[in-house]
């Protein structure tokens, strides 16, 4: 346990600070890191280095090189751009070249270029000075410095809008050190000129005085944001270093130091929920940690390092060595500190001596269990571990735990086993060739699905898989992800032929839950793989991801045979008329004379949308009798006058007898013959016919009375003789022309019978009218009549006389007993004289 302890260093009265060994770099550089650029993702994440172009020579083009955490070559590439300032990542990982005419590229891991973006044209023109990548909750930044010492800036660089600050007043010179904040959600800069510092926001430059700075302080030479951007340090000329909140309203400390020269980095050193706060500065040689205590920590550097800020600590790497500088978590602290009595330390000690079988283990357990600390020792033993780098520390810490949870009734073991679980984990990805060197609580921070992107992004698919297994993640949100990348990776290797890797993908992925092949088959056309994306769409079980991609490919005639499989008509609609604008006319029909569904949709479509297009499919078709029906509905759908309307039936007429229609043609030819007929009518009387039917054109002129002009039509139109009786009578007694009723019962036998005057007459209320005509009625319809009319005697002297007992109980039921006595006697009588024979 003192061997533990020996690297750490104290700083104030409660905190202790290490360097852990991360990795051996395994790179063989050939610049020193001093004549580069390097930028240095965190999260453990990629280093990048580029050579500061000194050579003038055209020629001369320096590597830009990306490596892993522990110096394992991810890509190389020549720089052939304008020189560099500055290389920044993105949250995603993406590295930003920031060149001096203000155009930043965008790379990926690997080298690959993705994409180019300005900083605007002042930057161009004045060229870039300094710059800076930070991350905020809106993204990833970039804030420029130009050569006439203004400001632009970008707070996220996928959604690109440039701000430019105002100008400081009286600066002759470059500002000694500046720094991004982010103020309220919004993003501002901190600007040192000499011993002033002055605020710059969207519209003005405020200067600002620090609480609690010395009067002697001097000027600002270096400042340092936190990785949380929560707190501000800066370094002054005297070798004094102010500590505070970077809303610039609060002080947290101040520190001196020996060295007046400005440090070439200077980074915050801190710990989520430690009360301790330190700057970490690097000169050559000297690596020194300052708190708000009076002693600093001093490290000795045999190479040039360059610091890299995390959410814990500090990375700090080298030719040669890469490290973590944190501060000691209490945990451990309270486990491995000298002589200590925490009851995780007596824990400890106890599982050690049980594995020696010696009594020692009972006492040390004792006493954890008599002051009730068990569970405490067992969750700081748990704590402890996950905060270890080195596996037999952890398996030391957690057999002390597991050995302590024994002892308790109902502990529970999620803790344990998720943090077990954990450092399995990130064991595997801190291994020298993943070279992803993550601690608990960026860990955790980071969440498991952002890791698992990290390792697919570096095409570390079997590791990614086999972490999804072990931690049992859902098919969909683990394996069929990774395999969907691993695919996409895939098509992009030129060296094998589609065949085999289409079929090499189908194998693998089969039918995995949550891939979609044709993502796949859309990154094989991106590379120029148009078989490949064809032939891996075959396998994509969605007819709705199949015929898009197939579209954009140009391969419109599968697309087509694809969406009718589907049964989908929108998808079948979005290919037809992808087709209509890709191809002339006639290979357009063409194309639809092949695909008898595609041609009836069309046509269906063509109905509402193109009525010239669906005339021209039925003449290609020569289909008579559609396009008899098109000219019919032509004639209604538009606004033609009369002579344009009967132009079009006229058409519909010859198309019908062409199509061997007659009853269609003579209907057609009967429908112009009414529409020149109620165009006189609308001529001579100046009143609305058109467009009326038969029945009402001979209705409505019974009602005004003119009645030969009825009958005009009666014989011209061959009503028949029931239709025009119906028609009239009811006209006539709508009218109330009863003299005129009664006059047309009389011209001539009526082919309805005489009921239905009975019935036009009492529906109208006209009792004494309905009487004329109940007497003419057809026997077997008499009783009825005589009912209508109310006339019971009558009534019942028919039913007699047709000796029908149904129509005689009928005529009962409608009489009362002091009214119709008489007629209820003589129905009786007759209905018993019917009885006795």
């Amino acid at each position: 346990m003192d061997c533990y302890t020996a690297n750490w260093d104290p700083l104030g009265e409660a905190a202790y600070y290490r360097k852990l060994d991360l990795y051996t770099m395994g790179w063989n550089l050939r610049e020193d890191l001093r004549d580069c650029l390097v930028a240095a993702a965190p999260y453990g994440g990629p280093i990048a280095l580029l050579k500061n172009k000194k050579e003038k020579s055209p020629s001369s083009r320096p590597p830009l090189e990306i490596y892993t955490a522990s110096g394992v070559l991810l890509a190389s590439i020549p720089w052939k751009n304008c020189p560099a300032v500055h290389l920044g990542w993105t949250t995603s990982e993406d590295l930003l070249c920031i060149q001096e005419d203000g155009s930043v590229l965008v790379y990926s891991l690997f080298c690959e270029f993705k994409r180019r973006f300005s900083m605007g044209n002042e930057v161009l023109q004045n060229h870039v000075l300094e710059a800076k990548v930070f991350h905020t909750e809106y993204g990833t930044g970039v804030a420029i410095l130009t050569g006439v010492h203004r400001f632009t800036i970008a707070t996220n660089v996928e959604d690109l809008k440039l701000r430019r600050l105002p100008q400081v007043p009286g600066v002759q010179k470059p500002p000694s050190c500046w720094a991004v904040l982010c103020q309220e959600r919004v993003t501002v800069l901190l600007v040192a000129v000499g011993q002033e510092l002055y605020l710059l926001d969207n519209t003005t430059c405020s200067p600002v005085t620090l609480p609690g700075l010395s009067p002697h302080a001097g000027s600002f030479l270096r400042m340092a944001v936190s990785f949380n951007y929560r707190f501000l340090a800066l370094f002054t000329d005297t070798g004094y270093i102010w500590m505070g909140k970077s809303n610039l309203k609060e002080k947290l400390g101040e520190s001196m130091c020996e060295f007046r020269a400005p440090p070439k980095q200077m980074v915050w050193c801190t710990r989520s929920r430690s009360k301790q706060r330190a700057v970490v500065m690097a000169w050559e040689r000297r690596l020194l940690v300052a708190g708000d205590a009076e002693q600093c920590i001093q490290y000795p550097l045999d190479e040039d390092s360059y610091l890299v800020p995390e959410l814990d600590g500090v990375r700090i790497f080298s030719r040669s060595t890469h490290e973590f500088l944190h501060e000691i978590p209490e945990a451990s602290q309270e486990v491995f500190k000298i002589a200590s009595m925490a009851p995780g330390a007596l824990l400890l000690e106890a599982q050690k001596e049980y594995e020696k079988e010696s009594q020692k283990a009972d006492e040390y357990l004792r006493e954890i269990k008599d002051q009730n600390l068990l569970p405490e020792a067992v969750e700081q033993c748990i704590r402890a571990a996950s905060y270890e780098h080195e596996p037999e520390i952890q398996k030391s810490l957690l057999r002390a735990a597991s050995f302590g949870k024994c002892f308790i009734d109902k502990f529970p073991p999620e803790r344990f086993v998720e943090t077990c679980r954990d450092l399995r984990v990130l064991n595997a990805i801190r291994d020298y060739q993943i070279g992803i060197p993550l601690s608990f609580d960026q860990y955790t921070q980071v969440t498991t699905e952002v890791l698992l992107d990290r390792l697919v992004l570096r095409r570390l698919y079997p590791i990614a898989i086999k972490i999804c297994e072990y931690l049992r993640l859902s098919e969909f949100q683990g394996i069929s992800r990774i395999l969907a990348h691993w695919a996409c990776y895939k098509v992009q290797q030129k060296d094998k032929s589609d065949e085999e890797v289409a079929q090499a993908i189908n194998q693998k992925l089969g039918d995995t839950p949550g891939i979609s092949y044709s993502e796949i088959a859309a990154r094989a056309y991106e590379c120029g793989r148009t078989e490949l994306a064809i032939k891996l769409l075959e396998y994509e079980p969605r007819s709705g991801k199949q015929v898009p991609l197939l579209l954009k490919m140009k391969r419109s005639q599968l697309a087509l045979s694809k969406a009718i499989e589907s049964g989908d008509t929108d998808l079948v609609y979005t290919v037809v008329l992808h087709l209509k604008n890709e191809l002339n006319r006639g290979a357009f029909f063409m194309t639809l004379q092949n695909q008898p569904v595609a041609l009836s949709l069309y046509r269906q479509f063509c109905k509402y949308q193109e009525l010239d297009t669906l005339k021209d499919l039925y003449n290609q078709d020569d289909d008579h009798q559609e396009l008899g029906n098109f000219h019919v509905r032509a004639s209604y759908a538009s606004d033609k006058q009369i002579d344009g309307r009967v132009a079009s039936l006229q058409n519909a007429v010859d198309e019908y007898y062409k199509a061997k229609n007659e009853f269609a043609a003579k209907a057609t030819e009967d429908q112009i013959k009414l529409l020149r007929s109620q165009r006189r009518l609308q001529a001579d009387f100046d009143k609305p016919y058109l467009d009326e039917s038969l029945h009402d054109t001979v209705y409505n002129l019974i009602l005004e009375g003119n009645h030969k002009r009825a009958e005009q039509f009666y014989r011209d139109f061959k009503i028949p003789d029931k239709r025009f009786w119906w028609l009239k009578i009811n006209a006539l007694a709508e009218q109330g022309d009863w003299e005129e009723l009664e006059k047309f019962s009389k011209s001539k036998k009526s082919p309805i019978g005489y009921l239905p005057f009975v019935e036009i007459s009492m529906k109208h209320h006209n009792r004494h009218e309905a009487k004329k005509y109940a007497p003419r009625v057809a026997p077997e319809q008499r009783v009825k009549a005589f009912l209508l009319v109310g006339d019971l005697s009558q009534a019942s002297d028919a039913a007699i006389e047709r000796k029908n007992e149904a129509e005689m109980n009928l005529i009962l039921s409608k009489c009362t007993a002091a009214a119709d006595a008489s007629v209820v006697a003589k129905i009786n009588l007759a209905k018993a004289q019917l009885g006795k024979k």
